[in-house]
């Protein structure tokens, strides 16, 4: 694919994001400039969108979503002709064109594109996303931001490279409720924090352990459903639902909905570059979908996002899906009754618990908690109405979105450090961010790193 970084060096509409997304890999708390400087609004103020996915699972509302917050549909993909064809009633009068293929799309559109979103299962998200950046596009990718690790940053170093507007769907993030959580575990209430609890349900492909072929939907492009992935004969039920539970295609919940249930806590307590992971328990496993398991991934001592002349001590993170939940043995002191919620903070004073994502709760237990007062708002407050609107707005004015990849991408490596543990029950897996690898497991790091077939090969990340 021929590099365009250099053709998009002046001002177009598609352009006019201006220099802000040099601030991509920095935290975005505060001061208000590191969500990036002021740049050159575009001719009339239009903001041109291509959506990649529409139907399925989430699709459909984001495209909704997404003109909701005043962008402009222009171009829509699916491999599904069925999805693509309940969008064509709503939009083809409108002007909008259709494509079955991304690439097909971006090679056509990409001069009438200001920005794409891409709503469809984990194991594309980086190839669809690097291929827009490429050419210069702002992306909104839902969550996960990718399958791998190692695709994460890719997309991390991409999206600073090329100088985008990028925001991951992890909704929640630009929420007030969650900006108070954050500010309530900074404002100093809790204590020293040294554990993090979160758990879910079992969620997707529940039961399935082996591969059964069935014939394609006479509507799906099973191949370009594949894409990078290896060829094998499509199965019933994994498209459009439950892919997310497949090990070669999503991270089954905990990039599903533990990503909106972390995200406050990895904002304020700095949960990137994880040193281990460790499988504590696992139950089902199968070389088809994801068992269900316990992890936890442990965290040296680390700067504090909100003042980097403090350090925050070593942290532990434990995940649980579809195994024993804390409620069955209480950390910190806490009762039952303490944990209404699904994500707690466990602090020397206090604890924190929270439901949803990541943007409701309330410090317990609640007899000590009636006299705190309120913590003070420190962080700016993001622009836009929503998780949508704050990309589209963060678009025309040249500011970083409130979860771009420089956020996104150390988030999602550090969330899947739990799903690529659960294959290995009871082995301590060292973990080296800065070289993307296991330092201990050949095999776990096979896993890193995707192996894309033929024709569907992602760049170096010496070469991004």
């Amino acid at each position: 694919m021929k590099d365009t970084q250099n053709q998009n060096t002046k001002v177009t509409r598609r352009r006019f994001v201006g220099t802000a997304a040099s601030a991509a890999a920095a935290f975005h708390f505060v001061p208000s400039s590191v969500l990036g400087q002021e740049g050159k609004p575009s001719v009339n103020n239009e903001f041109r969108v291509g959506c990649v996915g529409v139907g399925g699972m989430q699709g459909g509302n984001d495209v909704r979503s997404v003109s909701g917050a005043g962008a402009k549909i222009v171009a829509l993909c699916d491999v599904d002709s069925k999805h693509l064809g309940a969008q064509k009633k709503k939009l083809q009068n409108k002007g909008a064109k259709f494509y079955s293929d991304y690439r097909e799309m971006l090679d056509k559109e990409h001069k009438n594109l200001d920005g794409i979103t891409i709503t469809i299962p984990d194991h594309m998200h980086a190839s669809v996303a690097y291929a827009a950046m490429q050419r210069g596009l702002n992306v909104y990718c839902q969550k996960p931001l990718t399958q791998t690790p190692w695709e994460a940053r890719l997309l991390t170093k991409a999206a600073e490279k090329y100088k985008v507007i990028t925001q991951m769907g992890n909704q929640g993030y630009s929420s007030e409720g969650c900006l108070r959580m954050v500010e309530t575990i900074w404002s100093g209430s809790l204590g020293e924090i040294t554990e993090v609890h979160c758990q879910h349900g079992p969620g997707f492909a529940v039961g399935v352990k082996e591969w059964k072929e069935h014939p394609v939907p006479e509507t799906l492009n099973w191949d370009l459903w594949l894409g990078r992935a290896r060829q094998r004969p499509y199965m019933k039920g994994i498209h459009p639902h439950q892919w997310r539970g497949f090990l070669e295609y999503g991270s089954r919940m905990v990039g599903d909905w533990g990503v909106h249930h972390l995200g406050s806590a990895y904002w304020a307590l700095n949960l990137k570059n994880p040193i281990s992971v460790e499988c504590l328990e696992a139950k089902g496993a199968n070389p088809v979908t994801y068992p269900f398991y316990t992890a936890r991934i442990d965290f040296a001592e680390r700067p504090h996002p909100n003042d980097p002349s403090k350090k925050l001590p070593p942290c532990s993170l434990y995940w649980r899906e579809g195994m024993s939940k804390i409620h069955d043995n209480p950390p910190g002191g806490l009762t039952k009754d303490d944990l209404k919620g699904d994500t707690f903070v466990i602090g020397t004073k206090m604890s924190l618990a929270m439901r949803g994502r990541g943007n409701s709760g309330g410090l317990v237990p609640k007899d000590k908690a009636k006299d705190i007062p309120n913590p003070p708002k420190v962080i700016e407050r993001p622009i836009g109405r929503g998780h949508f609107g704050n990309w589209v707005e963060s678009c025309r004015a040249g500011k970083q979105a409130l979860s771009n990849f420089g956020v996104a991408g150390p988030y999602t490596e550090t969330l899947l450090m739990a799903s690529i543990s659960s294959r290995f029950p009871g082995q301590k897996l060292m973990w080296d961010s800065k070289n993307v690898r296991f330092t201990n497991s050949d095999e776990a790091n096979k896993l890193v790193k995707p192996n894309c077939r033929k024709g569907w090969e992602l760049p170096e990340l010496k070469d991004v």
